[in-house]
């Protein structure tokens, strides 16, 4: 029977849409369910400041009159603006070890695209860097993480089977949390501390609101990663809205904020106890108990691994030790924590600068993904 395409537009065919994933994965080892809330509000037009700019289309894949595949078609023409292309995206995309359904999905986003003046096809990507993105292509039977996606070994023959090549690649690494932090590190960092009159910082949550920290936090963001692949910068919106979902959840006793000799943040760190066991116990569902084993997570932590959520630098001070007066101090933390191990997510395969801050450490790399591209030719 042929794959029929439906474009999900009603709030049932986005619940749909966002399930999805939690059905086809139920029960794998590997997989960490996404919150369905969490996602369907990053799809949803009036909730997602990415909509100031981005166009989107949300597609479902039926065989038989089942449920299949679904796969999301954004444009994001700052991006495109900024990186002189004209692609539109692909990204949440999952599907059944069926060609007919992933080619259908793809078409169906290609031909989206093309309506729209594109002439590139690339993705997994999501609106932003914030979104979840990148396709396993490495580390299958590895648990995956609060912010990356996990999907089965076939996805990737499949985009190739249609004429998709890698655009680029990230690494992960999980890193063995020493007992105790060498000397070494410590010293180097008052080293890089006193060179560049920079100092750490603590902050209260009354702090951060009080002196607009949030905003400051992701301008610098936006700086440090300009340059990086495909990234697009956060808007005033956007920025407000990152600000109230991630800094009123972080635990600050894992977050680390550099400042200047003027108090100038130029640097931070944030990092934050795996959530993979309260994930699964809450089925990718905030009711009726989900929260409370997230609340648990939190704050409460039994975890033994942490996740490093995000680092930046800024650009003048990259290769001046800071970011490794960065990550020594976060460790001192986590070792004080009593984790055992910490996961870095994704970094860019050709960002060695980053790969180099963990010489010394006892660490492997596991998990590889990648964004996938073509030229649309329909």
């Amino acid at each position: 029977m042929a794959i029929e395409i439906h474009i999900a537009a009603s709030r049932k065919e986005m619940e749909l849409f966002c399930s999805f994933p939690n059905v086809l994965y139920k029960g794998n080892p590997y997989y960490v369910p996404t919150l369905e809330a969490d996602d369907f509000k990053t799809f949803d037009r009036k909730q997602n400041a990415a909509f100031e700019f981005c166009q989107a289309e949300y597609f479902l894949a039926y065989k038989d009159g089942k449920l299949v595949g679904r796969c999301a078609a954004i444009i994001n023409p700052r991006a495109n603006e900024a990186w002189k292309c004209r692609k539109v995206r692909f990204g949440w995309i999952d599907f059944i070890d069926d060609t007919e359904v992933s080619a259908a999905l793809l078409k169906s986003v290609e031909k989206w695209g093309k309506e729209r003046g594109m002439e590139e096809i690339e993705g997994p990507l999501g609106f932003t860097d914030f979104d979840t993105e990148g396709m396993l292509v490495e580390g299958f039977e590895e648990e995956g993480t609060l912010i990356t996606f996990y999907n089965h070994e076939y996805y990737k023959h499949h985009l190739e089977a249609l004429g998709y090549r890698k655009c680029t690649d990230w690494l992960e690494r999980r890193i063995t949390i020493p007992e105790k932090l060498d000397e070494k590190y410590l010293k180097l960092a008052r080293i890089v501390a006193e060179r560049n009159k920079i100092h750490v910082v603590r902050y209260t949550r009354k702090e951060i609101k009080r002196m607009d920290i949030g905003q400051k936090l992701f301008d610098l963001v936006n700086r440090t990663y300009c340059k990086l692949y495909g990234y697009s910068i956060l808007s005033k919106k956007q920025i407000d809205q990152y600000v109230k979902l991630y800094l009123s959840l972080v635990d600050l006793r894992y977050v680390s904020f550099v400042n200047d000799e003027n108090d100038n943040l130029v640097a931070f760190g944030v990092m934050l106890p795996s959530m993979n066991e309260a994930l699964r116990k809450s089925g990718g569902r905030y009711l009726p108990f989900g929260w409370w084993h997230l609340f648990k997570a939190l704050y409460f932590s039994k975890a033994d691994t942490i996740e490093m959520l995000l680092i930046a630098v800024e650009p003048s001070l990259q290769s001046k030790g800071v970011p490794a007066m960065l990550i020594t101090d976060l460790f001192s933390r986590v070792v004080e924590g009593g984790f055992k191990y910490a996961e870095t997510n994704p970094e860019l395969e050709d960002n060695y600068a980053v790969a180099n801050l963990w010489n010394g450490f006892d660490l492997r790399q596991h998990r590889r993904r990648r964004v996938y591209g073509k030229a649309i030719e329909l």
